[in-house]
């Protein structure tokens, strides 16, 4: 049965942070969340394999439409390699496909091999992803023997710091912009060191400014009276992205975006300086919209275009 509002309780929209545990699907997470807490939509902002504990962000009601923004944003992980045996699936749940001997590396040449990988680098998503080719998922058609030609990628490797090296494991602190495989950086790294690598272990310690240390741990989903619980535990969505800077407007001004009215720089700008980029329009505890400032093609101009919508929570 799908879950239903009572229609005396406004529905639920946020985000949750939530500790996931090894062994657990995204999916299965948030599954577990919605018959916690009532909700009838929910969803995730970035997968994490099963293998792979740490921050999953699950995504409450009007929390859906934070996606694209949260995905966007950088991502930090601790990641442990096992260098020589390379998997097909790039981590430890795949069969061995190529094994070599690993050579007695000290630490500050695999330090400086890791420093090779920083800045803008082009990966090619894993043959076992989620990425989409001819309309179906690369690990259905890896699945059945076929492997497909996956497009390049540019992503940003923001810091790549060697924490340990206990041959044959390496334990990278990664930082890292979203879109990010830390399977094909760790396998890239293997290469460059001569031995191939697997990742044994992965666990997400950031997504923008959310943290693991205050995301509720997988138990709490399951426990008698996990919703009361949980409840409590949900981040409004003006607070689920606070690396973005945020602008109040009125009652009026939020009923007008609401209805489509697209506000001048000049409207938002009392509050300072608009940057470039990104930008939240709040009206008290309520994100109203998200906006983006860019400057027009005439004159370097600067103008705001609302890309996102929310409704009231009273009219959801």
């Amino acid at each position: 049965m799908t879950p239903q509002t009572p229609k005396n309780e406004a529905p639920l929209d946020g985000v949750l942070a939530v500790d996931k545990e090894a062994g657990e699907s995204s999916f299965s997470v948030v599954r577990k969340a919605r018959k916690a807490l009532g909700v009838k939509k929910a969803g995730h902002a970035g997968t994490l394999d099963p293998f792979a504990t740490g921050l999953l962000v699950i995504l409450l009601g009007q929390g859906t439409k934070l996606s694209s923004f949260l995905m966007a944003g950088r991502k930090r992980y601790l990641a442990t390699l096992r260098l020589g045996c390379e998997t097909d699936t790039l981590d430890l749940t795949g069969r061995a496909v190529r094994t070599r001997p690993v050579p007695d590396l000290e630490p500050e040449e695999v330090k400086e091999k890791a420093r090779l990988f920083l800045g803008e680098v082009e990966q090619t998503p894993p043959a076992f992803s989620a990425v989409k080719h001819q309309g179906r998922r690369a690990y259905e058609l890896a699945r059945q023997g076929v492997f497909a030609a996956l497009k390049k990628r540019t992503v940003t490797i923001h810091k790549l710091d060697v924490l340990s090296v206990d041959l044959p494991d390496v334990t990278l602190l990664v930082e890292c912009s979203g879109g990010t495989y830390i399977r094909t950086l760790g396998a890239d790294l293997g290469e460059a060191l001569g031995a191939g690598a697997h990742l044994r272990a992965l666990r997400r310690l950031a997504s923008g400014g959310l943290c693991v240390d205050e995301a509720v741990p997988m138990e709490a989903l399951v426990r008698e009276g996990a919703g009361v619980l949980l409840k409590e535990k949900i981040i409004l969505l003006k607070d689920a992205l606070p690396e973005i800077r945020q602008v109040s407007v009125n009652e009026e001004g939020a009923r007008r975006i609401r209805n489509g009215y697209q506000p001048s720089p000049d409207e938002l700008a009392e509050q300072g300086t608009l940057c470039e980029g990104l930008l939240k329009l709040v009206k008290g505890p309520e994100l109203v919209a998200m906006a983006e400032v860019t400057k027009s093609a005439e004159g370097g101009m600067k103008k705001t275009s609302i890309v996102r919508v929310f409704h009231s929570p009273l009219y959801s």
